[in-house]
């Protein structure tokens, strides 16, 4: 009888083991390589610890910095399909934002699934996407702590907005790659609803989501505070540079140096420091002279 308990409990123990191996595997960093053509999904991989799935990311994905080391394959808007496949992901994470669309078309045909997301336009959605990577990674636990400290970091933003009386105009001003012109972002983006959360209005006469800058779209806008994403400010080589640029300098954002370079993952999409983006804008924007 002992021998025969004594063999039970081997054989448990071997199946435990065995499940307890089959959980490792299936949450191994090699069960999955993942190719991320989104800015917004790689800094949220990243966020939720998975960053060891990631093989590479598109030329957008700059934050954080650990997403500079991977190997890129273009930026989203000029992808290229020979990139992704020489890199043997297993699947492509994307949010629907990315061109030629036949490059998705031919990863699928060479059987590597793209797998894509809604974008975010809400806190709310950001949380829900937040918790929908923690789940397809098994880190739901860090994905609910990530969505609620994304929600405390907007309800300050929220109280603090109270104090200021005023609402300054503001225009933000961003280098577009795919067309290698400046833009100034207009109504409809996400730019612009950071600039309200944080107490600002975009002055700027656009309803589109960019609109290449000229000096009578700038002139009219009249901006107190002109926020340039870091890769078009660092172009012009810093401030006076950058005040040549058509209609700048006549504003009053450029007569009383009010130009802030902004980094562009913290303007281009809601993500897990959105709350704390908008609580620098509110710094930047608000600032005495």
């Amino acid at each position: 009888m002992k021998k025969l308990l004594y063999a039970t409990l081997l054989l448990a123990a071997a199946a435990c083991n065995r499940f307890k191996n089959e959980e490792a595997a299936s949450a191994s960093p090699k069960a999955e390589r993942i190719v991320s053509v989104a800015k917004q999904l790689t800094e949220m991989i990243f966020a939720l610890g998975a960053e060891d799935r990631l093989v590479g990311v598109d030329l957008s994905s700059t934050y954080p910095a650990g997403a500079k080391k991977l190997p890129t394959v273009g930026y989203h808007r000029l992808l290229s399909a020979e990139g992704i496949i020489s890199l043997k992901p297993t699947v492509v994470y994307s949010d629907g934002n990315v061109a030629p669309a036949a490059v998705m078309t031919q990863l699928r045909g060479v059987g590597i699934p793209v797998k894509e997301f809604a974008p975010t336009k809400t806190i709310a959605e950001t949380c829900q996407l937040l918790q929908q990577l923690g789940d397809l990674f098994g880190r739901r636990p860090r994905a609910d702590s990530l969505a609620r400290q994304l929600t405390a970091d907007m309800q300050l933003a929220a109280d603090k907005v109270k104090q200021y009386p005023a609402h300054p105009k503001v225009v933000i001003i961003h280098y577009g790659l795919q067309k290698n012109i400046y833009l100034a972002m207009g109504q409809q983006s996400v730019g612009t609803q950071l600039v309200a959360w944080a107490g600002g209005i975009n002055s700027l006469n656009a309803n589109e989501g960019m609109k290449p800058i000229s000096p009578e779209l700038i002139a009219e806008a009249q901006p107190d505070v002109i926020l340039a994403t870091d890769f078009g400010y660092d172009r012009q080589g810093g401030l006076e540079k950058f005040k040549q640029l058509p209609g700048i300098a006549l504003t009053p954002a450029a007569k009383n140096n009010r130009i802030y370079r902004v980094e562009e993952h913290d303007l281009v999409y809601l993500g897990p420091r959105t709350g704390q983006n908008v609580l620098r804008l509110q710094e930047l924007i608000h600032q005495k002279l």
